[in-house]
């Protein structure tokens, strides 16, 4: 008899310094309300699917994405903090809501460099939308992460 995994891995989307989601500086995410993760300070302009699941939403400003994994994990990618106030500028689509994605697959683009430049912090918060569905949601790597690494895990 197979035992069933306990555990879903939430991979990282992006390439950066990963740190607690307390530490953002933005109490929305800092204090769980929009829901419990971690944060990275990228080191590129590109996120990633951190998940196998669908585009649940894509923000029309281009600012932020979430899916729900296979595993009924609903994540939110919000890249940057007040970068909603850009209006899209700056960010690139690759995806649209109801896409079918995979570990690794391009979400969006995004210029840094531009957008650090007008004064935004480039700080990206990836949080799980439904933690009441878990038991857990426990931070797997902190410090330097790559692109694809395993970021987190959810406990069932």
């Amino acid at each position: 008899m197979f035992k069933k995994f306990r555990e879903i891995s939430i991979m990282a989307p992006c390439a950066g310094d990963a740190i607690p989601v307390a530490e953002v500086n933005d109490p929305a995410f800092s204090q769980e309300i929009l829901g419990k993760g971690v944060a990275i300070k990228p080191t590129d302009g590109q996120v990633f699917s951190p998940v196998d699941g669908v585009i649940d939403m894509v923000f029309d400003t281009r600012h932020a994405v979430t899916l729900v994994s296979d595993k009924g994990v609903e994540i939110l990618i919000h890249i940057g903090l007040n970068t909603v106030e850009l209006a899209g500028a700056h960010f690139t689509a690759l995806v649209k809501a109801g896409d079918k994605v995979k570990i690794g697959d391009a979400l969006i683009n995004f210029e840094k460099e531009e957008i650090e430049k007008l004064g935004y912090d480039i700080t990206t918060p990836i949080v799980v939308c439904n933690p009441q569905d878990f038991k857990g949601i426990q931070p797997k790597t902190l410090g330097t992460v790559t692109a694809g690494q395993c970021l987190m895990v959810v406990e069932r």
